[in-house]
C-alpha cells in the first residue's frame, strides 16, 4: 500500500510556526484562524450566486461612490461579526466603511490587533462569474485602552504583522505572510479546511506578463507608457515582447504574476492622479505579499511600505511583481517625471 503524503492543515501550520511571533502567543493563531473561517462562509455564498438571491446591486454605494454588491455587503458582515467575536481585534477598517469600526465591547476592546481589509475585492466581476477574493491586512495595535482608532490602523506597511487575501476561483486558496516568507492554502470543500499547497511561494525566476488596463492608456502618465512599448518590443535576449494578462481583480492579477511570474500595473492617471487603489487595505497587504515572495512594489518613485497613510481610504499608483520589473517601470518613470 502506497502510504499518503502527510497534509499540513492551515491550523496546524498557524501553530508550528508560532514561534515566528511569540509575543502574541497565541492571539494572532486565533486571529488568522477567524479570517479563514469567515473567509469560508464568504466562499460558501459565491459558490451559490445564481442559486440564491446573492447577487446584484445591494442598493446603495460604499465611501469609495461604488455601487455596493449584494456580496459586498455580505462579505463585509461576516468578516466583522467573525473579528468581533473572536476577541483577538479591537477594531477594523474597510473599503465598505467610512469610518474605523471600533470593538468597544469588554471582549474585544483588550484586543491585540486591529484588521484593514477589503471584504471582496474585484465584485464588479461576480456576475461574469470571474475570480474574486479578500485582502487582508492585521498591525499591533498602538494604543492602550479602549477599542481601537483610527491612529492604531493609519500605520506605514513597514509595521504590518501579517497580511494575505484569499482567492475564490476554480479553488479556493488563502495565502498569507507573517514576514517569514509567503504559504498558499486550498481548501478541501468535502471538508471544509485549508490545507497547505503552495509552501515558501516565490516570483519565478523568468516573468514575462505583465497586467495593467490598456483601455486607459492615453490618461497613462509617459513613463508607462514607455514601460508599455517596452514590454510590446521584440528582444529575444530578454524575452519580449511580453504577454498581457488582465483581469481587473487585483487578487486575480497579482495570484497569477506570483505563480506564472508578471508585474501588475494600476497607476495614477490624468483622470485620478492617485490612481484608485487603496494604500491601507489593497496596496500594503499585496505589497507585503511581494516582498516576501522576492519581488517589489512602489508608487513609482518611492517603497509603498514606507508611505505614512494620512487617510483610511487613501489611493496611491501602485506597481507589483518581480524585483527587476518593478524596478523598470520606476527608471521610465523617473526618466519621464
Amino acid at each position: 500500500m502506497v502510504a499518503r503524503a502527510k497534509i499540513t492543515t492551515l491550523t496546524e501550520f498557524i501553530i508550528q510556526r508560532q514561534s515566528e511571533y511569540p509575543h502574541a502567543k497565541g492571539a494572532l493563531t486565533r486571529l488568522l484562524n477567524d479570517i479563514a473561517t469567515a473567509a469560508k462562509i464568504v466562499n460558501r455564498e459565491i459558490n451559490a450566486a445564481g442559486l440564491v438571491d446573492i447577487l446584484g446591486t445591494a442598493g446603495k454605494e460604499n465611501i469609495q461612490g461604488e455601487a455596493q454588491k449584494k456580496l459586498d455587503v455580505f462579505a463585509n458582515d461576516m468578516f466583522i461579526t467573525a473579528l468581533k467575536g473572536g476577541g483577538e481585534c479591537c477594531a477594523i477598517a474597510s473599503e465598505e466603511n467610512e469610518k474605523v469600526i471600533s470593538f468597544s465591547n469588554e471582549f474585544s476592546e483588550m484586543g491585540k490587533y486591529v484588521v484593514a481589509m477589503d471584504p471582496l475585492d474585484g465584485s464588479s466581476n461576480i456576475e461574469s462569474n470571474v475570480s474574486i477574493g479578500t485582502i487582508f491586512s492585521i498591525y499591533r495595535r498602538i494604543t492602550e485602552v479602549g477599542g481601537g482608532t483610527s491612529e492604531d490602523l493609519l500605520q506605514p506597511g513597514v509595521n504590518l504583522v501579517a497580511a494575505g487575501y484569499v482567492i475564490y476561483g476554480s479553488s479556493t486558496m488563502l495565502v498569507y505572510t507573517t514576514g517569514k516568507g509567503v504559504n498558499g492554502f486550498t481548501l478541501d470543500p468535502s471538508v471544509g479546511i485549508f490545507c497547505l499547497s503552495h509552501p515558501d511561494m516565490q516570483f519565478p525566476a523568468q516573468s514575462k506578463i505583465y497586467s495593467i488596463n490598456e483601455g486607459n492608456y492615453i490618461y497613462f502618465p509617459e513613463g508607462v507608457k514607455q514601460y508599455i512599448k517596452y514590454c510590446q518590443q521584440d528582444d529575444v535576449s530578454t524575452h519580449r515582447p511580453y504577454t498581457s494578462r488582465y483581469i481587473g481583480s487585483l487578487v486575480a492579477d497579482f495570484h497569477r504574476n506570483l505563480i506564472k511570474g508578471g508585474i501588475f500595473l494600476y497607476p495614477g492617471t490624468k483622470k485620478q492622479p492617485d490612481g484608485k487603489l487603496r494604500l491601507l487595505y489593497e496596496c500594503n497587504p499585496i505589497a507585503f505579499l511581494a516582498e516576501q515572495a522576492g519581488g517589489k512594489a512602489s508608487n513609482g518613485f518611492k517603497r509603498i511600505m514606507e508611505i505614512d497613510p494620512e487617510t483610511l481610504h487613501q489611493r496611491a499608483p501602485f506597481f507589483v511583481g518581480p524585483r527587476e520589473m518593478v524596478e523598470q517601470v520606476e527608471s521610465y518613470m523617473q526618466q519621464y517625471a
